[in-house]
């Protein structure tokens, strides 16, 4: 049943407010796109699983080797569509970088001296031939 005129104003009003008194909260109930086509690709992934399973399945039972090989590739494929990120999701939901997106600042607590990992191998090195 569809919502009258009046009710449709209530609730974009009330959706207003909602992201006005707290848009972080607002912005994760909205359902953003990346959730959908997460979803997409999780299904799309599992099904071409299944396909794949399916094939190797009837290739092992048919003793055709070849249509066996195929399964696995469709399952395998499948796998890594279904858990792999899509192309342009560098950004969170939250508006945040994703990971891989920008390269992490360094940790607190840890330089950069002596420069590249070799040299400061080579700086150790020197500094044991040095005590013997």
């Amino acid at each position: 049943m569809p919502l009258s005129e009046h009710e449709q104003r209530l609730l974009e009003q009330m959706e207003r407010a909602l992201s006005a008194d707290d848009p972080k909260f607002a912005n994760a109930m909205r359902g953003s796109r990346h959730g959908r086509a997460a979803r997409r690709r999780l299904v799309i992934g599992v099904a071409a699983v299944v396909v794949g399973l399916v094939l190797l399945v009837v290739g092992a039972s048919t003793s055709k080797i070849w249509l066996g090989a195929g399964g696995f590739i469709v399952m395998l494929a499948g796998a890594i569509w279904a858990f792999s990120p899509a192309r342009g999701t560098a950004v969170r939901p939250d508006g945040q970088p994703g990971a891989g997106s920008a390269p992490r600042p360094p940790r607190p607590g840890r330089s950069r001296r002596g420069g590249s990992f070799m040299e400061r191998m080579e700086q150790r090195w020197d500094r044991r031939r040095g005590q013997w």
